[in-house]
């Protein structure tokens, strides 16, 4: 692949604009050597203005969501792109978010640009959990540990029953929720569904990654390791 598209493809510009960071001198070697657009070198050995490339896909990344953002990139307001380098929304292929936290929902969301990863990430089959805490408008009425964990609890305009959840109670209005399916809402829908409403709610784990002290809007490259953990507590497909 020419070293112009390389680039682009991992969103630093057009095509064109690629080619004159090529004629200003931007784009070097390791050793701080000026590359040219039809030079050879392997991707950890180009530079642009001295910073290594970003990873090549496949790119995976772990995001503290914060409060007030969107998942959506067609959204007038803040999305979770803007939080990352703009460069990001042009690679190809493209990085998109591992299912969706909604706007009033914080804490850990993945992106990746490896559509299989994402797939299997999501799929049911995989069973994934992904553990949640939520801050409640009532006390909690006491049965809500059972309800949850009898795998037959219906959601309105659902057609079957939820997959059993556990419920761990950490206060009057304060409880962890694990579950390993993502129904559109569902953790607010499951507490409505019991006369609740969820006040605030924050994802702190998917499979066995956790958020750990990343701060909110902040983001950092997923490892190999990582990627492990994420499958750590489903059966992987």
């Amino acid at each position: 692949m020419r070293l112009v598209r390389l680039i682009a493809n991992l969103g630093y510009g057009s095509r064109k604009e690629v080619a004159m960071m090529f004629r200003e001198g931007r784009i070097t070697d390791a050793a701080g050597d000026v590359l040219y657009a039809d030079d050879k070198r392997g991707h950890a050995d180009i530079r642009i203005d001295g910073e290594p490339l970003d990873a090549p896909a496949s790119l995976h990344l772990m995001l503290h969501k914060p409060v007030g953002v969107t998942c959506s990139t067609k959204d007038a307001g803040r999305i979770v792109h803007d939080l990352l380098p703009a460069r990001f929304r042009l690679r190809n292929p493209a990085l998109s978010t591992v299912g969706r936290l909604d706007r009033d929902t914080s804490g850990l969301l993945l992106l990746t640009d490896d559509g299989a990863l994402l797939h299997r990430i999501i799929s049911p089959k995989s069973r994934i959990s992904k553990v949640y805490e939520a801050v409640l408008a009532e006390d909690l009425r006491g049965d809500e540990v059972t309800v949850f964990a009898s795998g037959e609890l219906m959601l309105e305009a659902e057609k079957t029953p939820l997959l059993p959840a556990t419920l761990e109670v950490l206060g009057a209005r304060h409880a962890r929720l694990t579950l390993h399916e993502g129904r559109y809402h569902q953790v607010r829908r499951m507490f409505a569904a019991l006369g609740n409403h969820v006040v605030s709610l924050h994802r702190a784990s998917v499979g066995g990654l956790a958020l750990g002290d990343l701060a909110a809007g902040e983001w950092r490259v997923l490892e190999a390791r990582d990627l492990e953990a994420i499958f750590a507590s489903g059966d992987s497909a």
